[in-house]
């Protein structure tokens, strides 16, 4: 029984530690679906999710299977009737929202991890993406964006959702670094 990575409501002794983790927590632009987090080691099985982020060796997070089955239905219907998803914002990362706890750990793990109180924690940076192009880097931790604190990962969403170019602060292990990021568009 334990709080890895400071994700409060968490035991992991079983297959599935939790059924219904907030996307929020999680630092996901779909901010409205819940996950399930499983400390399960990712391989093929029978299906109850889609396993789709691993933070570390035994802590991974599963998209529940009825929201897949739903998201299915609702693209088909979509094609049947001809109508266009909406265009989501994205940047390319993924992200956990800052916690003294998870400072704590963080600090203990990485050497490097900077002096923050409050943030989120970039804990990957996909390669091709206007994060990745605008120069942020695996664990960065953003602290501010257009000038305004960020202390959570739904402030970044709502930021990006925004589509206006972004000037995000980072800090990194020797200071800070204003990055210029302008959201993509994916369907």
């Amino acid at each position: 029984v334990g709080s890895p990575f400071s994700l409060q409501n968490t035991v992991t002794t079983g297959i599935i530690s939790t059924a219904h983790r907030n996307g929020l927590e999680l630092g996901f632009k779909d901010s409205d679906m819940d996950y399930i987090q499983t400390d399960a080691i990712i391989n093929d099985g029978d299906v109850i999710g889609i396993n789709t982020l691993k933070v570390a060796a035994g802590i991974s997070f599963a998209i529940p299977v009825d929201r897949v089955r739903q998201f299915l239905a609702d693209s088909y219907n979509r094609q049947v009737n001809g109508n266009a998803a909406q265009k989501k914002k994205f940047i390319g990362i993924r992200m956990l929202q800052l916690t003294p706890p998870l400072i704590k750990d963080l600090k203990e793990r990485e050497h490097e991890f900077p002096d923050v109180s409050s943030g989120v924690y970039i804990y990957e940076v996909i390669p091709g993406t206007a994060a990745s192009s605008a120069g942020m880097t695996d664990h960065d931790v953003i602290i501010s964006i257009n000038g305004q604190p960020v202390h959570s990962t739904q402030e970044v969403s709502e930021a990006v959702r925004s589509g206006a170019t972004l000037s995000v602060v980072v800090r990194r292990k020797d200071g800070d670094v204003t990055l210029i990021i302008s959201p993509e568009e994916t369907d």
